[in-house]
């Protein structure tokens, strides 16, 4: 199972994501649970990095791991760590919705 934490600050900010674990829903290289799940968190993270006004730690040195936290941001970044947030909420609900027994998503405030 992936387990997946996001976290959000109180106005609604991505703070931090990390997300653990396999999916268990098919062979390795063909599990279509791990590519969304890897997908919508590397889509954010790659965006995130382009924006060079915003400081982020990244972490994926081991397979079936990803965590990176957001450091520093300037207020033009607002709008884009909110939906970042809401991005990975809405995208990653929809697939633990679908493959319960695949993904877990926890969030905190």
């Amino acid at each position: 199972m992936i387990q997946v934490l996001l976290v959000r600050s109180k106005d609604g900010l991505l703070q931090s994501c990390s997300a653990q674990g396999h999916a268990g829903f098919a062979a390795k290289g063909k599990d279509i649970v791990c590519a969304a799940v890897t997908s919508l968190l590397r889509t954010v993270l790659v965006m995130l990095e382009k924006k060079t006004s915003i400081v982020l730690d990244e972490n994926s040195s081991d397979r079936g791991f990803l965590a990176f936290s957001v450091k520093g941001f300037c207020s033009d970044d607002e709008s884009l760590l909110r939906y970042s947030f809401e991005f990975l909420h809405e995208g990653l609900s929809l697939i633990a919705q679908d493959y319960p027994k695949c993904i877990k998503l926890r969030v905190e405030d």
